[in-house]
């Protein structure tokens, strides 16, 4: 059987609905703002054979588009191996595992198998960002733990809901072992909805085109991601490409990390080596190997960005283990910063590579953090304990065509700032300034986008504040001849006093009283070409505008 192209296109746009509208009903039902309002999490579905992608939503964050296949597939593994429980149909699974396919332990999986005429046809699953998961810290966000177990409660693939029924017991413990565990439910409930409503999708768009023509589709989408894929990378000559981005300290030791990455190019096919970076640190900055593929892959994403998400645009792409690295972290690693920083720090790499080879479509380094602050504490007017997670945007690095964007979301996603009135609506925190940092952006032929600035303060009661951002030491890269863009900069004033962490961007447990504030001033990004080569209207636009 032979698929008509418009049905082809049908049955995608089809497919993408149905991740789509999982992505919308959990954040319109999720109670955590990360969630709700940040949207950070992500949707897919995922084949039954070996868990390989075949859709994710596109408002889902991209750093998951490799790691939830990855996880899917050792699911799928396990249940084979009898190391998990056989599924049933309305059984959601539930899993948080960084080295069984995860990311940190705050992105916590929900997959749920979906049953045709008595066998999986697919699974769906999805990735939601909870607010906190244990461990030593409010949210997760320990800069100076050395074992994973110091960063919160970690699951294996278990049933949360066994035929449609959430397992009590099992939801128990879990409450048992992390911070505010009555907001929880709004998000676990969230999570399990998005799971149905895709489920309902997806038989509807089964029901009228038929399994089979379905499946053949799947196939034929996957074949021609391929080879879209590497009919692209054959824009790039073969040859070999390489470059160096920096993680400013693991937050215990206060020395750099490398991320060195060879690339060769040959016929259609790209090999990534990173086994000269660093070896395994102390602190949490490791990556455990599913976000570091899947940072080569969402970097070529953007590199390439008219390629179908699908399992076949990453076959072209072949990533050698890191083994022995701190990008290939093993059991018991910390790995608190891997999906927020250390991911954009491989990213960055991707573009430093490839920027020479491909100027008119890879850009400078971007800010390249998601600037995680944790903020957790009692609040005595409501009576009640609080976790507050702020993530940030920064600027954007210069192209060949035009600036940065200012104030971009990160690297890895599409996930953006809480609005100001949400996040004082639900934390006892008051915003004092919340605007573009102006001079930020690397100067070049085109600029980098400006970073953020802003400064919260504590209102009233206690808590203790935690960060887990990078680009502190060394500012975004500048690409040809382009300057670097602007470090990240944080300041704590406690008691009228500045405070600066000594990791620059690091600092976990400090003890917050009212009126105490946090500053935090993102990156920008890095310049492009020559700033000789800019334009004078240019110039003129940026003194006028104070962006200098």
């Amino acid at each position: 059987m032979t698929i008509d192209p418009i049905t082809l296109s049908v049955i995608q746009a089809g497919l993408q609905q149905v991740c789509d509208e999982m992505d919308l009903s959990f954040s319109r039902a999720a109670f955590s703002p990360v969630i709700a309002e940040a949207n950070d999490r992500s949707d897919g579905i995922y084949s039954a054979e070996d868990g390989s992608l075949i859709a994710q939503g596109a408002g889902g964050l991209p750093v998951f588009v490799g790691t939830m296949q990855y996880s899917t597939r050792t699911l799928i593994e396990m249940i084979a191996e009898g190391r998990a429980a056989t599924p049933q149909p309305g059984d959601i699974y539930i899993v948080n595992d960084p080295y069984l396919g995860g990311t940190h332990l705050m992105d916590v999986r929900f997959a749920r198998p979906i049953y045709r005429n008595g066998e999986i046809f697919c699974w769906l699953s999805n990735t939601g960002h909870w607010p906190d998961t244990g461990g030593s810290v409010p949210g997760g966000f320990s800069a100076s733990a050395t074992a994973v177990e110091q960063e919160g409660l970690r699951l294996p693939p278990v049933r949360l809901f066994k035929q449609g029924v959430m397992d009590e017991e099992i939801y128990a413990i879990i409450c048992s072992n992390i911070r505010v565990a009555d907001q929880r439910i709004g998000d676990v409930k969230a999570q399990a909805a998005a799971l149905m409503v895709g489920e309902e999708r997806l038989n509807a768009l089964l029901d009228r085109y038929g399994d089979d023509v379905v499946q053949e589709a799947i196939s034929e989408l996957r074949v021609r991601a391929r080879e879209q894929m590497s009919r692209l990378i054959d824009e790039i000559e073969d040859g070999t490409y390489t470059s160096t981005a920096w993680i400013d300290s693991d937050g215990v030791v206060n020395e750099p990390l490398a991320i060195e990455l060879t690339i060769t190019k040959t016929a259609g096919h790209l090999v990534f080596d990173f086994s000269r970076s660093s070896p395994p640190c102390q602190g949490p900055m490791n990556s455990v190997l599913a976000t570091t593929l899947s940072s080569v892959y969402l970097a070529m994403r953007h590199i390439f960005p008219e390629v179908p998400i699908s399992a076949g645009a990453f076959e072209p792409l072949e990533v050698i283990r890191p083994r022995g690295t701190f990008l290939d972290a093993q059991y018991p690693r910390p790995v608190s910063g891997c999906a927020a920083e250390v991911s954009q720090r491989i990213a960055e790499a991707v573009f430093a590579a490839l920027v020479t080879a491909l100027p008119d479509r890879v850009t400078a380094a971007p800010a390249g953090t998601s600037g995680n602050f944790a903020l957790g504490g009692h609040d005595p007017l409501l009576g009640r304990d609080f976790v507050m997670y702020q993530l940030s945007g920064g600027g954007y690095g210069g192209n060949a065509d035009h600036d940065g964007l200012a104030n971009g979301c990160s690297t890895i996603g599409i996930s953006k700032s809480p609005p100001v009135e949400i996040m004082e609506q639900n934390f006892p925190v008051l915003y004092h300034r919340y605007a573009l940092r102006e001079g930020s952006g690397g100067a070049g032929k085109h600029r980098g986008g400006l970073g953020l600035d802003y400064e919260v303060e504590l209102r009233r009661g206690s808590a203790r504040a935690s960060f887990v951002m990078d680009h502190g030491r060394f500012g975004p890269q500048g690409a040809l001849g382009g300057a670097d863009g602007a470090p990240n900069e944080v300041e704590v004033w406690r008691d009228g006093e500045m405070y600066t962490p000594e990791h620059l961007s690091k600092e976990q447990d400090l003890p917050l009283r009212a009126g105490d504030r946090v500053r935090v001033r993102t990156p920008g990004g890095g310049g492009y070409g020559p700033a000789s080569e800019r334009d004078s209207a240019l110039i003129e636009e940026d003194k006028r505008l104070g962006r200098t």
